[in-house]
């Protein structure tokens, strides 16, 4: 645990242009840095750093924060890993507080799997160069596939050793636990019996974006049809095989420096196009595609090609894994190889030039690609015709993106003969059937929880769901908090004292018990409020550089020069850059806005209410929120006089 003082240097020395600027070609504009953002690809630079603020931003799409930020989503590290990255960087060395006894007792499960998993890696690794039944059996098997050795240090490969228990008993001698031996897969323990899950297998770690090894995949080289050929290891807290791709460690930096990625099926798949130059390749390890799988390598790029090399049926099988990638809005291409080839024999075949130029001349648009492959059932047969428009427009339909949804249908219409009209209509039909189910849907998850948990707790608030008013009061708080904004009048004016725009706002929301009830408003306003005393608070680098990535994500939005302007005292002739000098005017503005929607919001409850109270015939209940709603139309009528009531009416 990094202690808070180094923590502290750090933040000071990491100068955000400095940091940026070994990943991004920065220019200034104005008092800012300007580049193309490294997180998507864009033409025009949209990727702005601001020195002075110590943030960037990205108005592309949307990534921003301070350099920890920065280093957490570009190097895909975690907090801590990110702080000492930036230590590093700046020579300052790390000082971590020594953990207690009752610490060191609490190391979670998941860390103590992790462990265990990084041993068997290294233990299986070693055994593969090392020792005789690994070299004669396990490297044998990796030369007959001619790979190379740099290829199989670079994906860590290794050999589990044959015989019952020979891992485990390592393992134990070494003093790792067979609790987490079991909970990681690699021991099988039943009451007094056991062995090694992998025993006699070549091994194939799996590791997780920041490189850790989390699992593992094991090929037998026995024939033995009674045995699988692959296993893998079982899910567990620090696996779960839908949401991990294999090698995405290993090729995520090219898959963004090319701004494309390769998706095949197998381990040696992968090795192969590694060993061929082709970098921007990962596999699903032979389960069906996964949204969270698809979101992984949407982090890096939009575009994928998706690699097969089944047949036409086992194709077929796997088109609701297109359907899925274009639901989450990507751009997604086929590319069918020659027949008997996989992507491991054909990338050794071809070699890098050969295989791109193969994949640039035969990748194909997922509409050809399925139509061409439908089609070939359809011949003569309007009804499976028919079957088959329903088919590629159900797919279509997914595509979030209107613009692209009617290029494909376009498409469609050329390749089907089909009017467009029609076409449109069918997609009309699929997205509000999808509408209609994915409300049932939300529905049932819904009561569910409400029938899950206390009346009091069954509401619950997405913390991005905040509202235009409460993200200007916020912005406003953490922007000028410890400015002064009032004068106090006193007997002794020699010595004035003034009011703070963040003790302003604070004693006004909470005098009349209006805080937001969005987790995320709480935290930071109680924060601020818990703070502001304290002798020289810089709210702007307190959360600007806040261990929570939702707090500080908001901060750094929130003080980016682009910020959702309030139209209603922007007409009143206040202007961005003249802000500063009017927040007498301003600020209670800004308050009055926000009461104003909550008085709007929690008249709008009580209405509710009340017409549930009188459905029961609970007419106490009725007269007495009767009376509240009463007391807040007058509330929300003064608000409104002196907002400018044609602005609220």
């Amino acid at each position: 645990m990094i202690d808070h003082a180094t923590i502290e240097r750090i933040l000071d020395a990491a100068e955000i242009t400095d940091v940026v600027s070994d990943f991004v070609t920065l220019r200034k504009r104005g008092v800012n840095q300007l580049g193309l953002c490294p997180f998507h690809n864009e033409k025009t630079p949209s990727f702005t750093v601001s020195p002075a603020k110590g943030i960037f931003k990205c108005f592309g799409c949307g990534k921003g924060g301070n350099a920890v930020n920065f280093i957490m989503e570009h190097e895909n590290l975690s907090y801590p890993e990110a702080l000492k990255w930036l230590a590093k960087k700046y020579h300052i060395d790390i000082v971590e507080e020594e953990q207690t006894d009752e610490q060191i007792q609490q190391k979670n499960d998941r860390e103590s799997m992790m462990i265990v998993s990084s041993f068997a890696q290294k233990f299986f690794t070693r055994y593969l160069w090392e020792e005789n039944e690994g070299r004669t059996i396990g490297l044998s098997y990796f030369r007959e596939r001619s790979f190379r050795d740099d290829i199989l240090k670079k994906f860590e490969v290794g050999f589990a050793p044959d015989g019952k228990t020979a891992f485990t008993e390592v393992a134990q001698k070494e003093g790792y636990k067979i609790e987490f031996l079991e909970k990681t897969g690699l021991t099988i323990k039943r009451d007094n019996w056991m062995r090694d899950r992998f025993a006699g297998r070549v091994m194939f770690p799996i590791h997780n974006l920041a490189g850790r090894v989390i699992a593992f995949g094991g090929r037998i080289l026995k024939e033995d049809k009674k045995i699988a050929k692959y296993l893998n290891s079982p899910e567990s807290d620090i696996y779960h095989k839908g949401r991990v791709l294999y090698g995405i460690f290993q090729a995520k930096r090219e898959i963004s420096k090319t701004d494309k990625c390769y998706l095949v099926e197998g381990y040696t798949d992968v090795l192969s196009m590694h060993q061929a130059g082709i970098e921007n390749v990962v596999a699903s390890s032979g389960t069906a595609l996964t949204p969270d799988q698809i979101r992984m390598v949407k982090r890096f790029t939009p575009n994928i090609t998706i690699i097969y090399d089944g047949d036409a049926a086992g194709i077929k099988a796997s088109m609701r894994g297109i359907d899925l990638v274009l639901e989450e809005g990507m751009n997604v291409k086929v590319l069918l190889l020659p027949e008997g080839e996989d992507p491991d024999s054909f990338a050794k075949k071809m070699g890098a030039t050969g295989y791109l130029e193969y994949i640039n001349k035969n990748e194909t648009d997922f509409i050809q690609f399925k139509t061409r492959l439908l089609l070939k059932d359809t011949e003569n047969d309007p009804i499976a015709k028919a079957r088959l428009i329903s088919d590629v427009i159900r797919s279509v339909s997914v595509i979030p993106d209107s613009i692209t949804r009617s290029v494909y249908i376009k498409e469609c219409s050329r390749l089907m003969g089909v009017n467009e009209e029609v076409l449109y209509n069918e997609v009309r039909k699929q997205k509000a059937k999808q509408t209609d189910d994915f409300r049932k849907k939300e529905f049932r998850e819904k009561a569910k929880k409400i029938a899950a948990k206390p009346k009091a707790q069954a509401k619950k608030i997405n913390p991005a769901d905040l509202l235009i008013e409460e993200r200007e009061f916020l912005r406003f708080l953490l922007k000028y908090c410890t400015v002064p904004l009032f004068e106090i009048e006193e007997e002794n004016a020699s010595n004035p004292q003034f009011i703070s725009v963040g003790e302003f706002m604070i004693q006004e929301l909470e005098a009349d018990d209006l805080v937001s009830e969005n987790p995320l408003f709480k935290k930071v306003f109680y924060e601020v409020s818990e703070n502001i005393d304290t002798e020289n608070f810089d709210s702007w680098k307190h959360f600007v550089y806040h261990p929570d990535g939702e707090i500080n994500q908001l901060a750094t939005n929130l003080l980016s020069e682009k910020y959702v302007e309030s139209k209603r005292w922007t007409k009143a002739g206040a202007f961005t850059e003249q802000e500063k000098d009017i927040l007498d005017l301003l600020i209670p503005k800004i308050v009055n806005e926000y009461k104003f929607r909550k008085i709007k919001i929690l008249e709008t409850d009580i209405e509710k209410q009340i017409n549930s109270a009188s459905a029961e015939n609970n007419f106490d209940t009725v007269f007495e929120l009767m009376g509240t709603l009463t007391n807040l139309k007058k509330v929300e009528k003064i608000l409104a006089e002196k907002l400018g009531s044609r602005a609220y009416n």
